[in-house]
């Protein structure tokens, strides 16, 4: 049974047009999703595309990957992401078992997660894997014009703060028949911890993309 990566890209981003193509350090933001994919080759079985952008679609192809043209009722801006993996699973009709779902706007991610997740995901017999990363910051809520401490008390300081995570976006894996139910991360899903520069990055301004190319070039990230 094989274990695929889907990477979704629809077209009609309104933040920030034309997003999944917009380079990034030299290249399409999409590109380096799939570089990703490809590298993890001893994993991955096959990659695929799935848009309804003819743009997205040329450059996947050029990079030698799988596309699948997502219908324009699962393109919409409230359409969850687990709609358009459904549809490439239902699409290609294939022994799928697992499936890695790499987000374009999450564009690096340090060499080795995805071999040290998948590790724990096949070890542990998961159906389900995604990654999370610690919050070191102090939230509160604002109720009636008053500011209420969350997650800490004032004068506490940071690092004494009682462990809250966020979900980054960087990875996630999956059982195909999970998928098909319409859920990509079950109640057991394992929160696999990254803390790493790159978990800050979620592509959706102009901003974003240039705090993204500041920290590919810090990292030098080809």
């Amino acid at each position: 049974m094989k274990t695929i990566a889907i990477i979704p890209a629809r077209g009609g981003s309104k933040r920030l047009p034309n997003k999944n193509i917009l380079l990034l350090n030299g290249l399409p933001l999409i590109v380096h999703s799939i570089l990703y994919a490809q590298k993890n080759n001893a994993i991955i079985d096959d990659v695929y595309v799935s848009t309804n952008d003819e743009n997205i679609k040329t450059i996947a192809l050029k990079y030698g990957v799988k596309v699948i043209d997502r219908p324009d009722n699962l393109s919409g801006d409230i359409e969850p992401t687990v709609s358009a993996l459904k549809h490439v699973i239902e699409t290609i009709n294939e022994d799928i078992e697992n499936v890695v779902l790499l987000q374009v706007t999450n564009p690096l991610r340090p060499e080795n997660i995805l071999i040290e997740a998948f590790a724990v995901y096949e070890k542990n017999q998961l159906d389900s894997l995604f990654s999370v990363t610690r919050n070191n910051q102090k939230f509160g809520r604002i109720l009636e014009k008053k500011y209420i401490p969350f997650n800490y008390k004032i004068g506490q300081r940071s690092q004494d703060l009682e462990p809250l995570f966020f979900e980054n976006g960087l990875l996630y894996i999956s059982k195909a028949s999970l998928i098909l139910k319409e859920t990509i991360i079950s109640e057991n899903a394992f929160p696999f911890e990254i803390n790493h520069p790159f978990v800050l990055i979620d592509i959706d301004t102009q901003e974003d993309l240039e705090y993204a190319e500041y920290v590919a070039n810090k990292y030098q990230i080809k």
